[in-house]
């Protein structure tokens, strides 16, 4: 391992033509999740899971220390075992949906530190065999009907005192900004609920054993405090030199 850090970003899909605002606004957040890693020290590589498929996206992603998997579109039914008709479907990236995946499950096998934000999220708890809620009627975790730009709304968050991630963010309480119709429904094999929206529904995960971490609020949005995606950054930092210490004990 060299002493720079390298950080793989992951979203979706290079290009919405169907839906250029949502894809201008999901670019902006990941922009700027991409210049915070950067000023963390951070060497990114920004890749895009429907464009690369499983193979090239996991040979692009190979020598990464750590992984981010961002936000964007629901995961496809087939992956999960839920229904092909749901309320809120949108458009299907199948393809990004099985690589992700498939990058999730060799970060568990090789123990690479890994952070899931919205759908990066659920694609964690999907990726060890977990379930989703296709559609919540729960208020408080989107904004319906409002241009895309006004789409994320707050609240409250809160953390499991005796978790990882209470540690990294430093506190049992945080306000997240999220934009979401799905949560997790159970969850997957050695995954933990750690955070709890304002309504009770899971809000975050950590793997029993791993470095693995899913939070369904966005911390790169612009109207979070930046102070809490450093966090989660350091965090992965931490958990990559928690992890070279074991290699240089072995």
């Amino acid at each position: 391992m060299s002493n720079e850090r390298e950080l793989a970003v992951i979203e979706v899909v290079s290009q919405r033509p169907h839906a250029r605002a949502y894809e201008r606004y999901t670019r902006a957040m990941i922009d700027g999740l991409v210049a915070r890693a950067e000023l963390a020290g951070w060497s990114v590589t920004r890749v895009c899971a429907e464009d690369l498929g499983t193979d090239r996206l996991l040979a692009a992603t190979r020598d990464a220390d750590a992984i981010v998997v961002c936000g964007g579109e629901d995961i496809d039914p087939r992956f999960y075992g839920g229904s092909e008709v749901y309320e809120g479907r949108g458009k299907h990236y199948p393809t990004a949906d099985a690589a992700q995946i498939a990058v999730v499950q060799r970060a568990a096998t090789v123990g690479t530190p890994l952070l899931g934000i919205c759908r990066g999220h659920q694609i964690i708890n999907v990726a060890f065999g977990g379930s989703l809620v296709e559609h919540i009627e729960h208020p408080g975790h989107r904004n319906e009907f409002l241009p895309i730009e006004y789409l994320l709304t707050e609240h409250p968050v809160s953390l499991a005192p005796d978790s990882g991630l209470a540690e990294t963010l430093g506190g049992e309480y945080i306000l997240g900004q999220s934009a979401h119709h799905q949560v997790i429904e159970t969850p997957g094999e050695g995954l933990k609920v750690v955070g709890w929206a304002h309504d009770g529904l899971p809000e975050a995960v950590e793997h029993t054993s791993l470095p693995i971490t899913g939070v369904q609020w966005h911390p790169e949005a612009p109207a979070a405090p930046v102070e809490q995606l450093d966090a989660l950054l350091g965090g992965l930092a931490a958990q990559l030199s928690a992890r070279s210490r074991e290699l240089v004990a072995a």
